[in-house]
């Protein structure tokens, strides 16, 4: 059980940024049309790539089965418990906004997934991922213990790790 329920380190970046970018293309589908089904396969698949990883998510597996393996690009490989960080991060916004959602605080939930779309795009289009940023604010004053990721305190073991496909 703790295999299945368990989420790689390190991540492909490359697949990281695929899958943001599949968040940002629902995202907008639901931030445009208020369609609230759309928040079903978003909030299941961030709640599951925190509990799994890639395992239960759909679109991670797409990423990381599919895509990712057939771009010939050099791909970064960067530490994996801000990632997970991050989609729980993503999680929260998606449940919050699924609740207001059923509430019937539909544009509410619209400018939560529209915040959650800005994030999303920042990873997918540039590499910037917010939640991995709070990730390291929270190990510097103490909140996340050291010990979750040595490779996030340590610039020697950070070196640009890439893998060749």
């Amino acid at each position: 059980m703790a295999k299945i329920l368990s989420f790689p380190n390190p991540v492909n970046e490359t697949s990281a940024r695929i899958v943001a970018a599949g968040a940002v293309l629902m995202g907008i589908a639901f931030v445009a049309t208020g369609n609230g089904w759309i928040l079903i396969p978003l909030t299941y698949g961030f709640v599951a790539r925190v509990l799994s990883g890639p395992t239960f998510s759909p679109l991670g597996r797409i990423a990381t089965q599919v895509i990712t393996p057939r771009l010939k690009a050099q791909h970064r490989l960067v530490p994996g418990p801000p990632k997970r960080f991050a989609q729980g991060v993503g999680a929260a916004f998606t449940v919050t906004a699924s609740v207001l959602y059923v509430v019937g605080a539909i544009g509410a939930s619209q400018i939560v997934i529209a915040g959650l779309v800005v994030a999303a795009f920042l990873e997918s289009a540039f590499a910037i991922c917010l939640g991995c940023i709070g990730f390291g604010y929270l190990m510097k004053i103490g909140v996340i213990p050291q010990e979750v990721c040595e490779e996030c305190n340590n610039f020697t073991l950070r070196s640009a790790q890439t893998v060749s496909q």
